[in-house]
């Protein structure tokens, strides 16, 4: 049986249609698309039913055909329910009973997840964690927002209502960049938004220039390193995972935010717990949202 995932992101969207064959994951069909900002929440969702459209005709596809839809999208949001409830990445996604409203459409069974928790499944099972037997692995967001997807004794955890592993709402200065409606988060200083407000550029921009030598955009990518290494600390003590998979920005620039990051484990983590503990990049790159909604 085939699936569709729907990868809803505040910058942009996704549609795949797929297959699982035990640890490996085909893409059949897929399209991508801006997150419309005119017209907010519904025209998003309409583009989306769309692409759905367009995607399964294209795959010379039936509906009865498709087994499930998975949706991952940014939080908070209940997953049990299948409601978004009001991104800070997404304005206008209030109450949004999405779920409800494919089964509706497709009469399909649809599972929302958070994005983090989606792609954490999608990492260990078919990424740096494929074919390793990892039972504890986290997966750290570090892109628009910066989240925690947690796989522990082998299952995924979300939480009471879908609200676990939101460590960028941690407030980690008093002071700083804001994410996540906090000044001073984690978000603030991890996430591509954060970097931005720190160097009054983009974070593509900055990386660039970091890359090209400038000093100022090699500080800010080094603070920006130090409070995910605080981040990172946290977790190690707390869950004493075997994995930490970090994503989006932090896959694309390790060599400026790894120093940094890991003098600061090496002072706060507990030394039993960081030396069982990896951290490495995401590999599942550009794709892993297909991956993550495919992996619902």
């Amino acid at each position: 049986m085939y699936k569709i995932g729907v990868d809803i992101g505040g910058t942009k969207c996704a549609v795949v249609i797929g297959e699982i064959i035990g640890s490996d994951v085909r893409f059949i069909e897929k399209s991508f698309f801006d997150t419309i900002k005119d017209g907010g929440c519904e025209s998003t969702l309409l583009k989306i039913e769309q692409e759905i459209g367009k995607l399964t005709k294209d795959a010379n596809l039936k509906f009865n055909g498709i087994e499930s839809i998975g949706i991952s999208c940014g939080g908070p949001l209940d997953n049990k329910a299948g409601i978004i409830l009001s991104p800070p990445n997404l304005p206008g996604w209030d109450e949004v009973k999405i779920c409800e409203r494919f089964w509706d459409k497709y009469k399909i069974k649809s599972i929302l997840e958070n994005d983090a928790n989606a792609c954490a499944v999608a990492e260990w099972k078919f990424g740096a964690g494929k074919d390793k037997n990892l039972t504890n692995v986290i997966f750290l967001t570090f892109g628009t927002g910066f989240g925690a997807g947690l796989i522990l004794d082998g299952k995924l955890y979300s939480g009471t209502n879908g609200m676990a592993g939101e460590i960028g709402h941690i407030r980690a200065a008093e002071t700083g960049p804001s994410g996540y409606g906090k000044a001073g988060s984690f978000e603030g200083f991890c996430s591509g938004g954060g970097i931005a407000q720190l160097g009054n550029a983009t974070a593509k921009i900055l990386a660039e220039a970091a890359k090209s030598g400038d000093a100022t955009a090699i500080e800010i990518y080094k603070m920006s390193g130090k409070y995910l290494g605080f981040a990172l600390s946290i977790l190690i003590d707390l869950l004493n995972p075997e994995m930490i998979i970090i994503g989006s920005i932090y896959a694309r620039c390790e060599d400026l935010l790894r120093e940094s990051c890991e003098k600061i484990i090496k002072r706060e983590a507990l030394e039993y717990s960081r030396k069982v503990c990896e951290v490495v990049p995401a590999v599942l790159g550009d794709d892993i949202g297909l991956y993550a909604a495919l992996a619902l």
